[in-house]
């Protein structure tokens, strides 16, 4: 199998396993033998700009990186960044119809709501979540809200805080709500759409690898991490899913990806509808195997 995949685009077996090697160690990200191709492809234009002969400088220029400039870029290189607004649609219909009125309940006196949107790309969903919150709650402005969006690459980040979005980028969002939340801005000839000053202010954006210690101590009332721990071997799914158990409040609940499952993970969490879950009383914790 391995002779197989001996050399793709330039990239040998035993660069791609040095760069596996160290994308798992940096990030948590699985890059098994079937994605040498998408490597070799995604790198050649960080060897581009760098003006690179080939992996094996890239790899020195790598192993020498101290500030861990490159190692960012190469990250952000082979990670998949593919998002709208309102995706998974079934999520934000309980969001609304179930979690915001608990959260609602939880915090009518002290008036906090928080919620983490782990892995925000460039800034739909985080975006998407402000906007329900806007529609739903009566009287936002009397709420301390904050929504926390965290992803590994910087350059996503960077068009997640510009908040500016093309017309095909809202095809999801319903014409009252553009209208609402969004103001018409020229973008060179064509006309985008910028995310209004009152959603952006709620939204602190932020880089955060997942595999690093975090800084925030939460509670969140609710955490967003989906299509991301399908690039994770179960061990590290294991952790990640045990750390965010941690750092929800009691009923808080965990949104993952539809393609995504806690089978084969021990946690503490209750089902509660495909791809979400909460976190349980003492009395309900269980084990889904």
């Amino acid at each position: 199998m391995i002779q197989a995949y001996s050399e793709i685009a330039g990239l040998t077996w035993p660069q791609f396993t040095a760069i596996s090697r160290l994308v798992k160690q940096r990030c948590g990200i699985n890059l098994n033998q079937g994605k040498m191709a998408l490597v070799a492809a995604r790198l050649h234009k960080r060897l581009r700009a760098l003006r690179f002969a080939g992996f094996s400088q890239y790899l020195e220029h790598i192993r020498n990186d101290a500030d861990g400039t490159e190692t960012t870029a190469m990250l952000d290189a082979l990670t998949t960044n593919v998002t709208h607004f309102f995706r998974e649609p079934q999520h934000f219909n309980f969001l609304k119809s179930t979690v915001l009125p608990w959260i609602l309940h939880q915090h009518d006196q002290d008036r906090r709501i928080r919620i983490w949107s782990a892995g925000c790309s460039s800034g739909e969903e985080p975006y998407s979540i402000a906007i329900l919150l806007r529609s739903t709650v009566k009287n936002l402005g009397d709420w301390d809200l904050r929504i926390l969006a965290t992803d590994l690459s910087r350059q996503m980040l960077k068009l997640a805080r510009q908040g500016i979005f093309e017309p095909h980028q809202l095809r999801q969002v319903p014409l009252t709500l553009v209208r609402r939340n969004f103001t018409p801005c020229k973008s060179g000839q064509q006309i985008s759409y910028r995310i209004k000053e009152p959603l952006k202010k709620v939204v602190d954006f932020a880089q955060l690898n997942l595999m690093d210690p975090w800084p925030m101590r939460g509670p969140f009332d609710a955490v967003f991490c989906r299509n991301v721990m399908i690039y994770f071997d179960k061990p590290t799914q294991q952790q990640l899913v045990s750390r965010f158990w941690k750092i929800l409040a009691p009923g808080g609940r965990l949104f993952i990806g539809h393609s995504e499952s806690l089978t084969g993970i021990h946690h503490h969490f209750s089902y509660q509808q495909p791809a979400v879950y909460k976190k349980s009383d003492v009395s309900e914790v269980g084990r889904i195997l």
